[in-house]
């Protein structure tokens, strides 16, 4: 039963629906702006990398302990607490001088969109009784896809009214205004908080999976530079500790504490399988957008608002092939998701080849439909996937499910946004003013991160299917 006055629910939806807006529009937006803050700031390569990469690791390394400390202290007060946060970092990264306040900046960000995202989701469980519940997720999904589609252009309209040297500034300044809105009305309208059992928060987990994610990510990091000496050493040393993360979670898994992630859940054979689809496919997906502005605006030379216009062929197709995979997913099943990363691998590989000939007056002609194929296939993957991926999971292990899912997808972008950004910068290193050598060899790791989705998928297509009497359900202690 739902505790919310139905008058007040409509306006706590609107607030928890803009915050969402919020913390994903900044993704997007900050991508496209990327190339007029490199040179305001003199952001090296690998400065650029932790811009995107750092935001994203941040909120998903974020995720996990937010969601615990919501359900255990009070979801309101989580979410208005990252709101203030959202808010004071919009004006650190607005008002950055330099490289080093920018990227501190965006780590802060990305905590305060880690804050903010666990709640929504257990606000809008709390609020809405089960019968109507699903309209107001279908109201979260929608704006999901909204906030990816729009931030570009939105971006590209902030920074062509502002100019190119201080118009990125202005991409955090409005959000700002939104954000205190937000928390001003959170504050009268929102639920009552019911804060629940207190657990010792897994510390020792969330600075093991950290570590281990930043020893993976800081070698991409380094191979930027045109005298760059990485140090692939780190990426045994992140392997370790991720291992030592898998092995301190199973021992409190199997105690009477309560670990960071709950491993337990990964022996559903649909929900490990999707977790893992999710994983490679958002370390291919999300970095394609980051090489592509780059290529367009510094290689040639368009304004970031025709840069985002010549993709956003991509987003408007990619929502449309969700909407239509939100309807044909229960009746097709895991082949649906199998078709789409495939259609995906083969967008991305095309897109490739034709940007690398591809001139700056035909660019956006070229461009058009390799990525509109790659976005048909990306829109029937995303939601697809993540319904076939909660399928299984019970009441009582699905707010642990969902933020182990959540986690493996941001990241998957961080490491996907390094890994692309040190394929394209280390190939301008190499032939300095190359952007079309760069961009086919920015685009391989994506391809190549999609493809080892649909092989994931395939590979689960061609396992016998368990027998309905089979199918484990894991009961997490809570």
């Amino acid at each position: 039963m739902s505790d919310t006055a139905p008058a007040r629910r409509r306006p706590s939806l609107v607030i928890c629906l803009a915050a969402s807006f919020m913390t994903l529009f900044d993704v997007s937006a900050v991508t496209i702006a990327l190339p007029s803050m490199e040179p305001a700031l003199r952001l090296t390569p690998a400065e650029v990398t932790w811009a995107v990469a750092g935001y994203a690791l941040a909120f998903g390394l974020t995720l996990v302990p937010a969601g615990r400390l919501g359900d255990e202290h009070g979801r309101r007060r989580l979410f208005l607490i990252g709101l203030a946060l959202f808010a004071a970092t919009g004006v650190i990264c607005g008002a950055a001088p330099n490289a080093l306040v920018l990227i501190i900046g965006r780590l802060l960000r990305g905590v305060s969109a880690g804050i903010l995202a666990p709640q929504v989701i257990g606000l809008l469980q709390q609020m809405y009784p089960r019968r109507t519940r699903g309209r107001a997720f279908g109201y979260y999904g929608a704006t999901t896809g909204l906030s990816t589609a729009a931030g570009p252009l939105l971006g590209g309209v902030i920074l062509q009214a502002f100019g190119p040297a201080d118009g990125w500034r202005w991409v955090f300044y409005l959000t700002i205004p939104v954000v205190l809105a937000a928390l001003v009305i959170g504050l009268r309208v929102l639920p009552a908080d019911r804060p629940g059992r207190a657990h010792r928060l897994d510390l020792v987990g969330v600075l093991l999976l950290g570590l281990g994610v930043l020893a993976v990510m800081l070698p991409m990091l380094q191979a930027t530079g045109p005298n760059s000496r990485p140090q692939f050493w780190l990426l045994g040393v992140g392997a370790v500790l991720v291992a030592l993360f898998v092995l301190w979670e199973r021992r409190l898994g199997s105690r009477d504490v309560k670990p960071l992630v709950h491993l337990k859940v990964l022996r559903i054979r649909s929900y490990a399988v999707g977790t893992a689809t999710a994983t490679a496919f958002y370390t291919g997906f999300t970095s394609i957008f980051l090489v592509l502005s780059l290529f367009l605006q510094q290689g040639l030379e368009y304004t970031p608002l025709r840069a985002a216009l010549s993709t956003m062929v991509f987003t408007l197709v990619s929502a449309v092939a969700a909407v239509v995979s939100g309807r044909l997913v229960h009746r097709v099943g895991r082949p649906l998701v199998v078709a789409g990363s495939g259609l995906a691998t083969v967008g991305l590989v095309w897109t490739a080849l034709v940007a690398d000939n591809s001139t700056a007056a035909d660019a956006p002609l070229v461009l058009a439909v390799p990525l509109a194929v790659a976005g048909v296939g990306c829109g029937l993957v995303i939601s697809a996937n993540q319904t076939l991926t909660l399928v299984d999971i019970t009441q009582a292990t699905a707010g642990v499910a969902a933020g182990v899912y959540e986690t493996g997808v941001r990241i998957g972008t961080a490491l996907g946004t390094a890994i692309a950004s040190a394929l394209f910068f280390g190939t301008l290193a190499g032939a300095p003013g190359d952007y079309h050598a760069a961009i086919a060899v920015g685009l391989t790791s994506p391809a190549v991160m999609v493809g080892v989705a649909f092989l994931i998928g395939l590979v689960d297509l061609l396992r016998p299917a368990p027998a309905a009497s089979t199918v484990e359900h894991v009961e997490v202690a809570g």
